[in-house]
This record gives structure tokens, sequence and C-alpha cells, in this order.
């Protein structure tokens, strides 16, 4: 029977596909997002519902049975009453404030390699060191903590602003129903489909899996080969992202004929692997599922926002605050989403270390700065 602990368990293994086809799945992710002391008290107000549960975790069941007396007119009421929060929320951001204030933000470095552990990277790097010395301790503060506590920050300051920026725009659109409160996995719904919004890049390992099956030779190895060609210099004891980003500065700065063409041909290669993962966004999403982080693994439906500056990949980044390209093709797409059918969203996976095969509902959007020319 798909009773209240069903869907708790099927929303507990972030198996959210079924939620879809469902009437009474799509309520209990609905009631779901008002479990909120606030929340649920206007709601209750508002329509008249007396509980007699006080703790939130049984008034959830309480109020999921009750609703699901009138599926009909309680997705109506529910509607009514997360778009009306909705809508108090998206009165209060100052969208063009806010761009200012994220175009503050001229580099976007991390300071060091720490990969989203802040706190492991300063105990490894700094604090249980084979040879403790206070005085080596305090001279890294200015060149090295510093860099990476200011790195941190700052980057996760943008992360976090911008995303509130570019789910802003999803949730002024018709099409779009919110979670008013946060709720894992689940952002908002596109007519019945509920997503997790991620946002990302065209991933450097995906550019390099493509290159591979295309036969070009590695970026880097490439880059390096052409550089001795044209007699560069070049600190070959760099880490290799630095010894690239060296040798494109270098040959920018040059400009001859032969520098531009080198720059031109790994540009045209990543403009090709770009255009045919936009005719073919499955194979990219297929992708993200098969190569996300082993400790935030999920297999639930996922909207994916891929930004791409075909100028310089590298600064993708700075797309998350170029509200000129963001808000006219996220709209786009939401006021098209009707087209598109079920089987066209389908997606399965396997992943490392699960023995079972993962389905879920996704799709792309790209958001793209087309090239200049050299």
């Amino acid at each position: 029977m798909k009773d209240f602990n069903y869907w708790k368990d099927l929303y507990e293994s972030e198996t959210l596909e079924e939620f879809s086809n469902d009437t009474i799945g799509l309520l209990w992710l609905k009631t779901k997002s008002i479990v909120r002391k606030e929340l649920i008290t206007e709601f209750l107000k508002t329509n008249k519902i007396t509980l007699n549960e006080t703790a939130l975790a049984k008034q959830f069941v309480e109020l999921f049975e009750l609703l699901c007396k009138d599926p009909a007119n309680s997705h109506k009421i529910l509607n009514e009453y997360i778009k009306k929060e909705n809508g108090k929320q998206v009165v209060k951001l100052d969208t063009a404030q806010l761009v200012s204030e994220l175009k503050e933000l001229e580099n976007f470095n991390w300071g060091g390699d720490y990969k989203n552990a802040l706190d492991k990277y300063l105990v490894k790097s700094f604090i249980k060191v084979q040879n403790p010395s206070y005085d080596t301790l305090i001279s890294k503060f200015e060149a090295e903590i510093n860099v990476a506590v200011r790195g941190y920050v700052l980057n996760s300051w943008y992360n976090h602003w911008s995303s509130i920026l570019i789910e802003h725009i999803f949730k002024s659109h018709p099409a779009v129903l919110p979670t008013v409160g946060q709720i894992k996995s689940v952002d908002f719904f596109i007519d019945t489909i509920p997503f997790d919004l991620k946002v990302t890049y065209l991933p450097a390992e995906y550019i390099k899996d493509k290159r591979k099956e295309k036969g070009y030779p590695i970026e880097l190895t490439f880059l390096k080969k052409k550089a001795e060609e044209a007699k560069i210099v070049f600190d070959k004891k760099a880490k290799p992202a630095d010894i690239f980003y060296e040798l494109a500065e270098k040959m920018k700065d040059r400009n001859d004929a032969f520098c531009n063409g080198v720059l031109t041909t790994l540009k045209n290669e990543k403009l090709e692997i770009l255009k045919e993962a936009q005719a073919n966004p499955k194979e990219l999403a297929t992708w993200l599922y098969e190569n996300q982080g082993e400790m935030r693994f999920g297999s639930e439906n996922r909207l994916f926002l891929v930004l791409v500056d075909t100028d310089d990949f590298n600064s993708s980044w700075k797309l998350k605050r170029n509200l000129e390209l963001l808000k006219p093709t996220i709209i786009s797409y939401l006021d098209n989403f009707g087209t598109k059918q079920m089987d066209d969203l389908k997606v399965s996976f396997k992943f490392k270390g699960k023995p079972q095969t993962f389905t879920a509902l996704t799709d792309i959007i790209f958001v793209v700065k087309e090239p200049t020319k050299l």
C-alpha cells in the first residue's frame, strides 16, 4: 500500500521518479515542503484545518493523511499557499543589487586544493605536520593560510548568492512551483516533476574523456609540444593548471599566426565537444550522474544548468551572475517544457561501488556565451 511510509522510504532512498507519476506522491512532497513550524501554522490557519498532533514529525503524517482524502482540492490549496509564500520571497530579492555585489569578485580562486574540505586541508597541511614549529606556522599565515581561508569564504559566498539569483529566475516563472521550505533533493517542481537544480560547467574530465574518444592528444601535452616548437620557455616544475595558464597567456601575448593557430585548434576542439553535448544532452547528463562525488551521491531527478564561456572556458563562473544570458535562456526552456515527454527525460546509470542500475528524470539547460573570432 502506498501510504505515508511508502513515500517516506522512497524519498529517503532518493528515488524520486515515481513521485512524478503519482498524484499522492506529489502531495507527499508538497506537504513536506511546508512542514516548518511557521509555514505549517499559517497553512493550517489559512485553510481552517485543526490537527491533534503538536510535534512537527507527527503533524506531517496527520496533515498528509487528511489531505489524501481529497487530493485534487489538496493540491489546489497547497499550490495556492506555496505560490503566495514564494511571492513574498521573490519580492524581497533585489536582483540588480545582488548582481552588482557579485560583480565585485574579480577572481574565482579557492586558494588551495582542498576539494571543499577546508578544515581537513588546514589540519593536514598546517596542524598535524611531521615537524611542528610555532614560528613556521605563524610564517605561513599570510602566504598560505589566509589565502586558503579567504579563497574559500569568497568563492563559497559567490556560489551561494549566485545560486539564489539563478533560483529566483526559476521560481518567478508560472510553470514552476517552488519548495518554500527547503527539502533535500527537491528545489522546485516543473509541471509535475520534482527537480534538484545543479549549476555546473562543462566538466574538464568530460572534455578529457571526449578528446580521448576522438583520438585528440591531452590538451596540456599538445600545448607543451607546440610551445617547444615556438621556443616558448615555461616553468616545467609548476602545477599542470599553472603550466597550461602560463603557456596559453604567452601564446596570446605573442599573437603570431602559429600561436593563434594553436589556440584556435584547442578552442575549436572544445566547441566541437560542446556542440555534440548540446545535440545529445542525455549523454552528458548520464556522465554527470556517473561521475558525481561519492560523498554527495544522489539518484534524484536533476536539472543541470551548464554554463559555458566559449571564449575562455575557465571564465564560465562569471556567467552565474550574467542575467542577460541566464534569464532569456531559462525562461525559454520553461516556456517550452510542456512539449517534453517523460521518455525524453529518463536516463539510466550505474555508479561505482553500487550494484543496482538507477533511473532518474533529468535534462540540461545550456547557457552559452558565444565565441568571438581570434
